[in-house]
């Protein structure tokens, strides 16, 4: 059996003014992959660096 998926109009303005409200209205920068590639680079780079001072001062290495 073929249900028929068009709502009433009752629903579909419904469904409008939630689209059209509050988070889903808000306009975003687009996601730059790049950026966050780079970033994350740079904060494993931090730890891997603080633990390797942390190994070095406590002679581990």
């Amino acid at each position: 059996m073929k249900q028929d998926n068009q709502l009433s109009p009752e629903d579909q303005e419904r469904v409008n003014s939630v689209l059209n409200s509050g988070y889903n209205s808000t306009e975003r920068r687009p996601f730059r992959p790049l950026r966050l590639l780079f970033i994350l680079w740079i904060v494993v780079s931090c730890l891997g660096l603080i633990a390797w001072g942390y190994a070095r001062y406590y002679g581990l290495i």
